[in-house]
């Protein structure tokens, strides 16, 4: 999908957010696999109305966890995958602020290494889906 309707500021119908949550999940698994080298096992990009939640699951290397058997692992592992959480958000905000034609306003974090679970929620300065736009891509 072209940026062009959401940079028009025109809001997004189902069709066009599910197609935009689709491109934004392929470039976040390659961003990662380029990376680290994995990406999660399974990645949700949920976009409404003025919120955009990145969540991933089954993100962890072998040793990481085995690391987390012990609870210095357990928290060496979350602060570290807490850094790459935000190293992900300093490269890659501005390329989803461009594909979305919105700033993010705030962000936020969590990264819990034993559920092998870590989600990006971002808040946008406007909304940018129709009404009743809210179903998830999976």
């Amino acid at each position: 999908m072209s940026a062009d309707n959401v940079q028009s500021h025109a809001k997004l119908d189902e069709r066009a957010r599910k197609q935009l949550q689709h491109e934004l999940k392929i470039y976040i698994e390659k961003y990662f696999k380029t990376k680290i080298g994995k990406g999660a096992d399974h990645t949700r990009v949920t976009i409404w109305e003025d919120i955009v939640i990145i969540r991933g699951e089954g993100f962890l290397t072998d040793p990481e966890k085995f690391l987390i058997e012990t609870s210095e692992g357990l928290d060496v592992v979350n602060s570290a995958r807490l850094q790459v959480a935000k190293q992900h958000a300093h490269d890659n905000v501005p390329h989803i602020e461009k594909m979305l034609g919105a700033h993010v306003l705030h962000q936020a974090f969590l990264v819990d290494a034993q559920r092998n679970f870590w989600m990006h929620v971002m808040i946008l300065d406007r909304t940018i889906t129709q009404e009743g736009s809210v179903k998830q891509n999976r």
